[in-house]
């Protein structure tokens, strides 16, 4: 009996080494996120094929992990809960204004002229001009996200510079947010909304899959460029991973050369970025009260 308990005992040992290691045995797994500007669970289906690369590239376990809203995929990253993402511009200044020692390392090769397009139901009788659309005043309007830089800050700041109001006083019959691009477009097109403001590719790729009737839901302005999307790494990956992986990360980011990869950003190349390039965004959001 006596050496029956010690040869069990053993077994618990062994597991409980197997299972703890001291923490070296334990599996380090890369976890990532994305703003959540399209359909949740479209979008997890679609990063399955980036994550599958990166994994191999890499040679760790890379998960994604989708983000409920915009300000989740900032907490997470925060918390250490993720240690990359795939921010906007607003959002990617509020994750690396919260962890010091973040770093925006890729970007799309179109996000450095970004540029969003206000958009107006064809029974508002508003049509495509040049100028900034001063009659929408006279509509109910629907921004996209709170914390999108596409669908809210930079044409929040629009609004602002050339009216010289805040949303709150431009529109006399109000505002809203939709939560997302695509439920703006969606509003926008029924009738809900008479207008919007929407993320150009987006709207783009909706009227391409025909989705989207650029007659009934047609763009009436189209905003002057600003940068925006990004991958930022957080600091832990360095310790988690050793010195130097966030460059190696970089370069299997800028390294992909299959679109099909990126189809979930959606981007068809992928350049180099580092934090400097948002600042411009990050004095407009610390004009409007948006980050610290």
């Amino acid at each position: 009996m006596k050496k029956l308990v010690v040869v069990l005992s053993t077994f618990v040992c062994l597991g409980m080494l197997a299972s703890c290691g001291g923490g070296s045995q334990v599996e380090k797994v890369l976890k990532y996120t994305a703003i959540p500007d399209q359909n949740t669970t479209e979008l997890q289906q679609k990063f399955a094929p980036l994550t599958a690369h990166l994994s191999e590239v890499l040679g760790v376990t890379v998960e994604y992990v989708p983000s409920r809203d915009y300000q989740a995929s900032v907490e997470m990253f925060r918390a250490g809960d993720i240690q990359l993402a795939w921010f906007g511009g607003l959002t990617g200044v509020q994750a690396r204004a919260a962890v010091p020692g973040a770093n925006a390392i890729a970007q799309g090769e179109v996000d450095p002229q970004y540029f969003s397009y206000f958009i107006a139901h064809q029974e508002t009788g508003l049509q495509p001009s040049d100028s900034f659309p001063e009659a929408m005043a006279e509509f109910p309007f629907t921004f996209g996200s709170e914390s999108s830089t596409s669908g809210r800050l930079m044409p929040e700041f629009f609004i602002k510079e050339n009216t010289g109001k805040v949303p709150s006083d431009f529109f006399t019959k109000g505002f809203s947010f939709s939560g997302s691009h695509d439920k703006t477009l969606a509003m926008v097109q029924s009738g809900r909304f008479p207008c919007g403001v929407v993320n150009y590719k987006v709207y783009d790729k909706s009227v391409a899959a025909g989705k989207t009737d650029p007659a009934q839901c047609m763009v009436i302005w189209k905003t002057p460029t600003y940068a925006d999307y990004n991958f930022t790494a957080h600091p832990d990956l360095e310790t988690k991973f050793g010195e130097g992986f966030t460059d190696k990360l970089q370069g299997a980011l800028v390294g992909i050369t299959d679109e099909k990869l990126l189809s979930a950003l959606p981007r068809k190349k992928l350049i180099a970025a580092q934090n400097e390039e948002f600042e411009g965004i990050a004095k407009v959001a610390r004009q409007l009260g948006m980050v610290r």
